[in-house]
């Protein structure tokens, strides 16, 4: 007769998190979404920070781009949607560096151009991606990606062109450069398969030690990680002959995961070492969120293991949104726990749009939740 309106996760130590309802979740996506639309509401205005001038396609708006675009897809609305052609339009579905760029960063933009192109199929959205993709393709050098972000940034679009040209060439240059990151960069690759994690370049692995002497993990490294491999996951055709190792990896670095998180749902700066700039970081907490609940999601993830992570992570995040929409707790650019310090609820990161598109996409992930 009664139903409940919640279900209550039991966790360790008697602490106890309501599976978040969609409406919430909801809620503070586009709470987040109109702050930082009405901050900037030109698509093409420069990003201006301290150290240059940046035009607005660059790596950390794409981002933002692709968690829009999830909103969208979830809960369309005709602004979100012109906001998103207009930043097409207004830098002619171009990259930043044009279509010689071989930089993963410059082509990160690319996924929203091709899902913008699925809408309405005006060969202006997908030429100077596929160009560019094209370029790479055609030669054998596979060493590009030599720092983890990149596998984020570029995957998806070698994934998104693979299947709307029907063509396994993307396929296959795109493992071609991943496998260089993960087995040879730094010497024997990036990715340690004894702790399930990845270094986010060579700086970093070994003899490099965190203050306690651990593998120093950047969260938001592992992070982007994860977020290609769901995003490749998602669209890559079941009979790739590369699919199963991509499955592997994100099963692994799904099982490294529960173990190092926080008490309050977040996941450090520094995967292995609370002391090095610990406290609360919402980019990679929201990228672990996103792939655990796609994961479990799809029946990859066994949800009594995952869903009350997911829910602890849920009950950290929700935290972070100001009653103004602004993100809290977000890690501006860099490249290890250092960088961008402090991170902070009140600290205003250098840049606000990348954080934005992480949390987007965890949320996204949380509405598709069965």
């Amino acid at each position: 007769m009664y139903k409940k309106l919640f279900i209550l996760i039991l966790l360790p130590l008697g602490m106890v998190f309501a599976k978040p309802s969609k409406k919430e979740v909801l809620q503070k996506m586009h709470l987040a979404n109109r702050y930082f639309q009405q901050k900037w509401p030109d698509v093409g205005q420069p990003i201006v920070s301290p150290d240059k001038t940046r035009p607005s396609n660059i790596w950390t708006r794409a981002v933002y781009y692709e968690g829009l675009m999830e909103l969208y897809k979830l809960d369309p609305k005709a602004s979100d949607l012109k906001y998103m052609v207009d930043w097409g339009n207004f830098h002619q579905w171009s990259l930043r560096n044009g279509a010689k760029t071989r930089n993963a960063d410059d082509q990160a933009c690319g996924q929203v151009y091709m899902d913008l192109f699925l809408m309405q199929r005006d060969s202006a959205r997908i030429k100077p991606i596929k160009e560019n993709i094209d370029n790479m393709v055609a030669t054998t050098k596979a060493d590009d990606w030599s720092w983890i972000d990149c596998l984020q940034m570029s995957m998806p679009v070698y994934t998104r062109l693979g299947v709307i040209y029907n063509d396994p060439r993307y396929f296959q240059k795109m493992y071609d450069l991943y496998a260089y990151t993960k087995y040879k960069h730094g010497g024997k690759g990036l990715y340690n398969p004894a702790e399930k994690l990845w270094w986010r370049d060579k700086d970093f692995v070994p003899p490099y030690k965190e203050p306690n002497g651990a593998n120093c993990y950047w969260s938001r490294g592992s992070a982007w990680v994860y977020a290609a491999l769901v995003r490749t996951l998602d669209l890559l055709p079941q009979n790739d002959p590369h699919r199963a190792e991509y499955l592997a990896d994100f099963i692994a670095l799904s099982q490294a995961l529960p173990a190092l998180q926080r008490q309050d749902g977040f996941w450090n700066v520094s995967l292995k070492d609370p002391t090095d700039f610990g406290g609360p970081e919402l980019t990679g907490t929201s990228l672990f969120v996103y792939g655990m609940a796609w994961g479990v999601r799809k029946g990859i993830l066994p949800a009594q293991k995952y869903q009350a992570v997911i829910d602890k992570a849920w009950k950290g995040m929700s935290t972070s949104v100001h009653p103004s929409g602004f993100l809290g707790y977000v890690q501006g650019t860099g490249k290890e726990p250092k960088d961008s310090q402090p991170v902070t609820f009140d600290h205003v990161p250098n840049f606000e749009d990348f954080g934005l598109g992480c949390f987007l996409l965890a949320g996204s992930e949380l509405i598709r939740a069965k």
